[in-house]
């Protein structure tokens, strides 16, 4: 792996220096095991300690198959998807290896005993297979994290639609926590030349699932001067919903959990906050009963900071503990976008409050491939930024994912593979000194 790092770290390796390494039978990657799906059984969730499942260890490169690419990773992050993979939580993911592995003798190849995770990367690509003509040796990337056969029909519309669609990395092996990554061709992108590697990395799950379910037709089709709710609005996926609904001219209305995720906001140019510890919501009275009292005080925060105005827009994910106030929240025609329900798949609602004032719940997933590459050129063009905010090294990965797992993180939590320090990688300075105090933002600087 040296030599690999050596050329990349040069600046000045060519497609030819690429093509003559000689890539290794095995690296190093954070993986689940197969035999240790049953080591929570009887533990609540937020007992389960991904420090315990996550292993960093020596696995064997998988065979490169037609329209594939083998990409040496210098940096990743961690995602909700990585949480739920080591807390082997609301199933273990050997399962969707095993389906995977059904389908073809390629796929096969997934099917193992162990899953590298993780669904983000920046890196170089090494090798690719044969029909790959987009992509050579020595082409910095990142990787958005869908992969899909494209052999039905029904998925040459929206990629996300396609029967065989799968989150790399959650839903396939060899993901992005490791030294090398395997991954389609046409999940790679052009890496944004002004970030480092760990800024480039941390955007493509979250940036890719926020465009949609916010921005694009198939998602909740913000326009301007839009109201827009938005959970968590400084972490790894609400502070793409925060950029967006400024970047795109509509109004957020931040919720947030702390001062400091307050302030983070604030720096984004955001100026409508709800400070959820502040104000002591409590939209539950028990784990079985709702508190519809507390989601109309949550309503009339909304509207005392909006100037009277219900949101046209709720940016909801946490699922189970937020849902009914979202829906309440909502306008008469407006829209609940969902995804993730990181508190909870299990949502309740008053129906009423949905039917009789027409409003809309749309369920959003990823993203397809076109949707993908908007969100990276916008990203590289500098009107969105990536939210990372700390950065570990891939040995200790399940510290990273028990960051996430207790919200202990603001934005995206980054994870260096074969990069050896933070703030390497950046080809374009005029750029970034351009955009480095938006670039900091979720940093603290």
């Amino acid at each position: 792996m040296q030599q690999i790092l050596d050329a990349i770290l040069s600046g000045s390796a060519t497609v030819e220096d690429y093509a003559a390494l000689e890539v290794p039978q095995s690296y190093r990657g954070a993986i689940v095991r197969k035999d240790e799906v049953d080591m929570f059984d009887g533990l609540e969730s937020k007992a389960k300690d991904p420090r315990k499942s996550l292993h960093v260890d020596d696995v064997a490169l998988p065979e490169l198959g037609p329209g594939e690419a083998l990409v040496a990773v210098m940096a990743s992050a961690i995602n909700y998807n990585t949480v739920w993979t080591s807390i082997f939580e609301p199933m273990p993911t050997f399962g969707f290896l095993e389906r995977y592995g059904r389908i073809s003798p390629l796929a096969k190849r997934h099917d193992l005993p162990y899953h590298v995770v993780g669904s983000d990367l920046a890196g170089v690509v090494l090798r690719t297979g044969l029909g790959v003509h987009s992509w050579k040796p020595g082409d910095e990337v990142v990787a958005h994290c869908l992969s899909v056969e494209l052999e039905s029909p029904d998925g040459h519309n929206d990629t996300m639609m396609d029967p065989e669609q799968r989150i790399w990395g959650f839903e396939t092996n060899f993901g992005g926590l490791a030294e090398i990554a395997l991954v389609k061709s046409n999940q790679l992108m052009p890496k944004p030349a002004h970030l480092t590697w760990e800024e480039a990395a941390s955007p493509g799950l979250v940036n890719s699932t926020a465009y949609r379910q916010l921005v694009s037709r198939n998602g909740a089709g913000m326009k301007q001067g839009d109201n827009v709710l938005i959970w968590g609005a400084s972490g790894g996926l609400g502070g793409f919903a925060t950029q967006y609904a400024l970047n795109g001219g509509a109004v957020p209305v931040c919720v947030v959990s702390s001062a400091e995720k307050a302030e983070i906001c604030r720096r984004m140019g955001a100026e409508l906050i709800i400070n959820r510890a502040e104000r002591g919501y409590q939209f539950w009275k028990d784990e079985q009963t709702a508190d519809p009292r507390e989601w109309r005080r949550f309503g009339s925060d909304i509207r005392e900071l909006t100037g009277g105005e219900d949101v046209d827009i709720v940016f909801e994910h946490p699922g189970r503990e937020t849902f009914g106030a979202s829906v309440y929240a909502a306008r008469k025609g407006g829209t609940i976008v969902t995804c993730a329900s990181t508190t909870g798949y299990l949502h309740e609602y008053d129906n009423r409050y949905l039917w009789m004032n027409l409003k809309r719940i749309i369920g959003s997933h990823f993203a397809n491939y076109r949707e993908s590459w908007e969100a990276n050129r916008l990203i590289a063009k500098g009107m969105i930024h990536p939210t990372l905010s700390r950065t570990y090294p891939l040995d200790e990965v399940g510290q990273a994912a028990l960051d996430v797992h207790h919200n202990l993180h603001q934005g995206k939590v980054g994870v260096l593979c074969l990069a050896p320090e933070e703030g390497l990688g950046v080809r374009d300075d005029e750029k970034r000194a351009r955009h480095l105090d938006a670039i900091h933002a979720f940093r603290g600087v």
